[in-house]
């Protein structure tokens, strides 16, 4: 910065020009591989605990806490279960080996599935893709095929460690992508395998949503980007809009809200279980209102804050999951909704009622909200200001279901009749 005569500093601009230019050609574009992001503050804040790996590290975000340390020798142990099963004492070292190389081959690949600076060198990157991957490989191996659990297995004898695992491996920044596990098990292929690792991932999960066990049809030619982008897989593949066109229209969300569960059932509308392959499949017709059971745990609402954020993270993610919650929100306000959704067997619920009520609230705070059931929320809403059918319904529902009470409604009519006839004729004869 240079003085002029006066003594006032003139800027230098081909210099400041220069400055800003390195920093734009420094740039790189996101990698469309890209599917492993950081947690922002502001989701932090909502709630940590479901956004934070609670015992273990997959990948190299959350790699070399001081809390999640410990559990680094049951991966190591893990690993050498694999490799002492597939090779001699004296080949396993070549077989780590082999591991090595050809996850290093793809390395460049991996990185570009994390977004931002993942702060290791080449050589620590692809040793923590191997290590945690052969250990996931391996968990998934012997979830499945339960002889080549050890007596005195780290994991399968201890059910608190199992419960972390189910935790840890949905987190949006705790993933090893997909083409890294994949890679490791095929190179890993044994007499015992005869699932796909598709379906040992999914049957780990198993019924982490529904009371029934999850079943995924065949992945479209792009294979799901890791363990969690699977997971929402298993829900979107299965679900039948997709398949006949219906309700694809997305539009800004909080034009048309759905009532509680309490104003629809106060408005005669009944609930009732569905069965579909997906929970995402939620139907009405004739005044009922027919949902796939969703079962509430410990892992529900991490799964579901993770799933949002990966929807809205990703490019050209449909936000359906978040759609999905902002329904269940808007049903699911008080203890009075929760019992009624419960009776009807479209919640089951292994949480304090508090907490499962409140689950949804703020979920889908700080994203992109638009709605993807558009069409059924119009039509709920359109059949509930009907006040005429609404309060005939309501009459049916609450004093039809009996036939004393329905004897004695009926009697009450018939005498209100009587009588308006009879003032209506001596009316006429007056």
């Amino acid at each position: 910065m240079a003085a002029d005569a006066d003594g006032n500093h003139e800027l230098d601009i081909d210099a400041m020009a220069r400055k800003i230019e390195e920093k734009v050609s420094g740039l790189m574009p996101i990698s469309p591989l890209c599917s492993i992001f950081r947690i922002p503050i502001t989701q932090l804040r909502q709630n940590l605990n479901a956004y934070v790996p609670d015992g273990f590290s997959f990948g190299p975000f959350h790699h070399g806490k001081e809390n999640l340390e410990h559990t680094e020798m049951i991966k190591a142990k893990y690993l050498r279960d694999l490799i002492s099963r597939l090779s001699p004492a004296q080949t396993r070292l070549m077989m780590i080996k082999r591991l090595t190389e050809a996850i290093s081959k793809k390395q460049k690949e991996a990185r570009e599935c994390y977004f931002g600076p993942i702060g290791m060198e080449e050589d620590e990157f692809v040793e923590v893709l191997v290590l945690d991957g052969c250990f996931i490989i391996e968990l998934l191996r012997k979830h499945a095929y339960g002889v080549l659990r050890e007596e005195n297995d780290p994991i399968f004898t201890a059910s608190f460690l199992l419960q972390l695992l189910w935790h840890d491996l949905i987190l949006i920044d705790n993933q090893i992508p997909w083409m890294v596990l994949d890679i490791l098990f095929n190179l890993t292929l044994s007499s015992i395998d005869e699932k796909s690792l598709v379906q040992l991932a999914i049957d780990f999960f198993g019924n982490i949503l529904s009371t029934k066990p999850t079943q995924i049809r065949p992945l479209p030619s792009n294979p799901s980007k890791h363990i969690l982008d699977l997971l929402r897989n298993s829900l979107v593949l299965n679900f039948s809009m997709f398949e006949n066109g219906d309700n694809q229209k997305m539009v800004s969300f909080g034009q048309e809200p759905m009532p509680s569960a309490k104003s629809l059932w106060d408005s005669g509308i009944r609930f009732k279980a569905g069965f579909s392959e997906s929970i995402l499949d939620i139907r009405f017709s004739n005044g009922v209102l027919e949902i796939p059971t969703l079962l509430i745990q410990e892992t529900t609402e991490t799964l579901f804050r993770n799933l949002i954020r990966l929807e809205q993270c990703c490019p050209n993610y449909r936000p359906i999951i978040t759609s999905y919650a902002v329904l269940f929100d808007s049903l699911m306000k008080t203890k009075d909704d929760m019992e009624i959704l419960s009776k009807s067997g479209v919640i089951y619920n292994w949480l304090n009622v508090d907490d499962a009520t409140r689950l949804f609230n703020n979920l889908y705070v700080d994203t992109v909200k638009e709605i993807f059931y558009l069409q059924l929320t119009r039509v709920v809403n359109n059949y509930c200001e009907d006040w005429w059918r609404s309060y005939r319904r309501v009459i049916v529902r609450d004093y039809m279901h009996d036939p004393w009470t329905y004897t004695s409604v009926n009697v009450a009519i018939m005498a209100l009749i009587l009588t308006f006839v009879q003032t209506v004729f001596a009316i006429i004869k007056g």
